[in-house]
């Protein structure tokens, strides 16, 4: 009951001092609903309250005038236990808020999080917006799992690494989370994402490469975005892993991680920008190709948000 009461606490804490918006420069991205950013696997909110997952996005968002909040969920575990966690945020930010609804986007894994919100509380969600998400399953995943086996020495060496580096995320965040490295991977592969997709099959697309509904229940938006490419900066260390992974996958359009047509989910905004799985929240440090700025988009989806009324 202490470490729930202590969790709680944070949380609170957590939400009150980043869901603070600046003061205001504009009208332009003052949605109706507060946004709420989910971050994906090995994520976080904030590293020791300085470095954001979603890299300088929120407070240029609420420059605009959005209420901005930052969700917290275990590093490594399925989407239906990271789900849970974010579930009590939302309806904490709901209620707290006075708005009753937010508007949900997630990265990666955390767009499946935001699925599994919208599908067991859809009263509390207005929008979902999903952000380069393996709805349909990561090749990358299927290889690792595939090489992982049930029961074995690199199996247990692998979640023990996976779950204390989720625990170091929680002791630099301030939130501490169970970790499930094993159930994360395997909800991740193609079989994974079948599976998910079969209790919460709202805005998935039915065929290969469609797209999905564009509207749920009481009025809930879909949207998708994603990018296809792996390297887009000289300078950032990352990209060098992204190519190497976006090597190993038969859909050769994919984002390092995350196949285009994987990532389809309600309307399909846009699944070719010039971004890399990780320039997709603007990491690391906001290197990211010359032309594509992915703060301007989420100025523009906010925007979109608002327009809808939402």
């Amino acid at each position: 009951m202490k470490n729930v009461a202590r969790t709680l606490v944070l949380t609170v804490v957590s939400l009150a001092l980043w869901s603070q918006p600046a003061r205001a420069a504009g009208t332009y991205t003052q949605t109706k609903y507060p946004i709420v950013l989910a971050h994906g696997l090995a994520g976080y909110d904030s590293l020791i309250g300085l470095v954001d997952y979603f890299y300088g996005i929120a407070p240029d968002l609420r420059s605009g005038g959005a209420t901005v909040y930052l969700a917290s969920v275990p590093a490594f575990n399925s989407s239906e236990a990271r789900g849970e966690v974010l579930l009590q945020q939302v309806e904490m930010i709901a209620a707290l808020s006075g708005a009753g609804k937010v508007n949900l986007i997630g990265h990666s894994q955390g767009g499946l999080d935001v699925r599994y919100v919208a599908a067991v509380r859809p009263d509390l969600v207005a929008s979902v917006t999903t952000v380069g998400t393996p709805h349909k399953g990561a090749e990358l995943a299927d290889i690792l799992r595939a090489n992982i086996q049930d029961g074995t020495v690199t199996e247990s060496v692998a979640a023990y690494f996976a779950e204390n580096l989720g625990l170091v995320l929680g002791l630099l965040t301030g939130h501490r989370h169970p970790q499930n490295a094993i159930g994360a991977l395997a909800e991740l592969t193609t079989a994974g994402g079948v599976a998910f997709t079969s209790k919460y099959p709202a805005g998935v697309p039915t065929s290969a490469c469609g797209t999905g509904a564009a509207t749920g229940p009481q009025g809930m938006r879909y949207y998708s975005w994603s990018g296809t490419s792996p390297v887009t900066s000289l300078v950032d260390p990352t990209d060098a892993a992204l190519l190497l992974s976006s090597l190993l996958y038969t859909e050769a359009q994919n984002d390092g991680l995350v196949g285009r047509c994987s990532s389809h989910f309600g309307t399909v905004l846009r699944d070719n920008y010039d971004m890399n799985h990780l320039d997709e929240v603007n990491q690391v440090a906001g290197l990211r190709a010359l032309f594509t700025d992915p703060k301007a988009i989420y100025r523009e989806h906010a925007n979109r948000l608002k327009i809808a009324g939402l």
